[in-house]
């Protein structure tokens, strides 16, 4: 099956999984992953999570991961259908390339190639469908454990904080598998080159590439991020700052 591959395509192959897998690598394991964006907005998540836990009112944290979880929905159900169109493309292979012929675009007229092509592409939506899964999961367990955040004057402050950090570490680690679904998704448009040689393939890889690494080390995001990460963690609640009723005392310290 893959002795209509030429060397160039396992090369521009090769290429593409060194890119992806080399650049995830770096984003969150290597040294240089506390200086990325990602990195920074770990942290933001973290302060979200204990900043919460001073409020009395927590309907803007609810909100927050409300609108996360449907983001994370929504390019769950894109790669479900992003899956099925490729479905279509495999059952369409001839229509196709005959109309690529006759519009004269640089497809490749092996059957086989472009199945394998199609494939590839399906089998890469199909992971990032899978991570935005567990994330949008992980967001309904870091949901859960936020709603488990005692309120202030319930419980001793040690309890809130380690509560409180749980959820963060809940939050962060939807955070990133949600990241890794949406990186699955950028390399699948350089996935696309290929279609029209593994030439174009290399290079849509490599375009890719620059524009991530640039996302997560140089861009005004990271720089904004960046600025504001030495933020003052709120300092824990005495249990005497409320009453038994759970009012506000001003008489107490």
């Amino acid at each position: 099956m893959f002795s209509v591959l030429s060397p160039l395509d396992f090369l521009a192959v090769g290429w593409f999984l060194f890119a992806w897998l080399g650049f995830n690598i770096v984003i969150d394991t290597s040294p240089w992953r506390t200086k990325t964006l990602s990195h920074a907005m770990n942290e933001y998540r973290r302060h979200w999570m204990l900043t919460m836990a001073t409020r009395e009112v927590r309907i803007m944290d609810t909100a927050i991961l409300s609108g996360l979880q449907h983001g994370t929905a929504f390019f769950a159900s894109a790669a479900l259908l992003a899956i099925g169109a490729g479905f279509t493309l495999l059952d369409s292979t001839e229509i196709v390339l005959r109309v690529a012929g006759d519009l004269s675009i640089p497809l490749d007229e092996s059957r086989t190639l472009w199945e394998i092509k199609v494939l590839g592409l399906m089998a890469i939506i199909a992971y990032s469908f899978f991570k935005f899964g567990w994330a949008y999961r992980l967001f309904n367990y870091a949901s859960i454990v936020m709603g488990a955040v005692p309120e202030r004057g319930q419980a001793d402050p040690a309890v809130i904080q380690e509560v409180a950090t749980r959820a963060a570490d809940l939050n962060m680690l939807a955070g990133r598998h949600f990241n890794l679904g949406q990186r699955a998704w950028f390399f699948a448009i350089a996935f696309l080159g290929w279609f029209a040689g593994p030439e174009v393939f290399a290079a849509a890889t490599l375009a890719v590439l620059l524009v991530l690494l640039r996302r997560q080390f140089a861009s005004r995001a990271r720089a904004a991020a960046l600025s504001g990460q030495k933020l003052k963690l709120p300092s824990p609640v005495s249990p005497g700052e409320y009453t038994d009723t759970g009012s506000s005392n001003p008489f107490t310290s």
